[in-house]
């Protein structure tokens, strides 16, 4: 069997998710496509504290781009259909359309459940809703909730005291009844019928039975992450690891894909569990990486994957009680090279066109060059987000060494 180190295991992940890509001067939809082909999908979170977090690993990896490029891959143009379509693939995700079929497994799970955490919609209201859909789509559940509210909506259950077209309207989308076509300007979500949404192509594609389509998902998460235990291969696409009697296996997939060459059985320095490295997996001599990463990023979205891989100890604290969290409310690590350095607690305030920093905090042994590059990174994400200064606050170790770098 072959054996890696911690430090091989690292490189091989960071070049698997596109940090030693060759970077352009100026992204084009070329690189947006490279791109995602390394990430796969691209998580989807409401919070809008610094960026929208499907926008974040594109920077990340390619630097400030255009966000248009994301928008024209999620809408499509009059030369080319829409490239991305958001689904439930690792959780609420930008995937690409191809994916579409690979998901039909488990459209008929979640139909068969009647909906996922046992949150379910009124079952005489589907076809009325789906019908709604399809004669006035794109809809937003706004749109609809006048004709099929039952009553005034409650104040219990925060953020969960949906209408009655949401709750149908999310049980559409998840057995793919609907299709999310995008969102508006308050981040709502925008529903239409799947023949509007999906090029013809993708919708006459044959499905794979389950087993098929769990073997392809592990399949391409295997190469965007590089190496990877079987939990960090589940995960990806959120496949159980332990799967029900009679229902699509991981484990079947792994095996299917060790006996045919694409994975490698390996061991990696301090990892408990077996890995698994990837045929095309590259092993890069040095990694020049200097970037901060979304609390959603791939890369760290697998909190245990990133405590064995840069033994870096990460946990979003947003429903921590503020005067309860370590590092801050929505917190970046900062990766440096082949290494994750230090985290700052980042927020725009747009009103007056500064980046806030709440907060520094070095790893430990970070290097000496640390607060220079990360005042770097950071005046480069502001120039990105268009705001036009920097504001270094008092909290954590590195915060008093970014003035001067900052500074000049």
């Amino acid at each position: 069997m072959d054996q890696l180190t911690q430090l091989q295991a690292r490189r091989i992940a960071l070049a698997a998710q596109g940090f030693t890509d060759r970077p352009h001067a100026t992204p084009t939809m070329a690189t947006f496509d490279r791109t995602v082909a390394r990430t796969g999908v691209l998580q989807v979170d409401s919070v809008n504290v610094l960026q929208r977090a499907h926008f974040m690993p594109l920077y990340s990896r390619m630097g400030p781009y255009d966000v248009d490029l994301l928008r024209r891959a999620q809408h499509g143009t009059p030369r080319r259909p829409r490239r991305l379509v958001e689904y439930w693939a690792h959780v609420q995700a930008l995937m690409p359309v191809e994916l579409w079929p690979l998901m039909r497994h488990r459209m008929e799970k979640y139909r068969g459940e009647r909906g996922k955490w046992g949150f379910t919609a009124d079952a005489s209201l589907e076809p009325q809703v789906l019908a709604a859909v399809r004669d006035r789509g794109p809809v937003t559940a706004r749109d609809l909730e006048d004709d099929f509210s039952t009553g005034p909506r409650t104040k219990q259950h925060w953020g969960w005291n949906w209408s009655e077209a949401r709750k149908v309207l999310d049980y559409l989308y998840l057995v793919g009844d609907v299709a999310v076509a995008g969102r508006n300007s308050q981040f709502e979500v925008v529903y239409d019928v799947p023949e509007r949404v999906l090029p013809a192509s993708v919708l006459a594609a044959p499905t794979p039975t389950p087993q098929e389509a769990v073997t392809e998902l592990v399949r391409r998460a295997a190469r965007s992450h590089g190496v990877a235990s079987g939990p960090c291969l589940a995960d990806y696409y959120r496949l159980r690891l332990q799967p029900t009697p009679g229902t699509a296996s991981v484990k079947v997939a792994i095996d299917e894909l060790v006996e045919s060459g694409e994975l490698t059985p390996v061991a990696v320095q301090g990892w408990k569990r077996q890995a698994y490295l990837h045929r095309d997996a590259r092993l890069p001599r040095r990694v020049g990486a200097r970037t901060l990463l979304s609390p959603f990023d791939p890369l760290v979205w697998e909190r245990a994957r990133a405590e064995a891989l840069f033994d870096f100890f990460y946990r979003i604290e947003i429903y921590v009680p503020a005067e309860k969290r370590v590092h801050g409310y929505y917190v970046l690590p900062f990766l440096l090279g082949d290494r994750l350095v230090g985290r700052v607690d980042l927020k725009a305030d747009r009103a007056t066109g500064r980046l806030l920093v709440q907060g520094a905090f070095a790893e430990p042994g970070a290097p000496p060059e640390t607060p220079h590059e990360l005042a770097g990174e950071l005046r480069r994400m502001a120039d990105w987000l268009g705001l036009d200064d920097v504001v270094v606050g008092e909290r954590g170790d590195l915060s008093h060494a970014l003035g001067d770098p900052l500074a000049r």
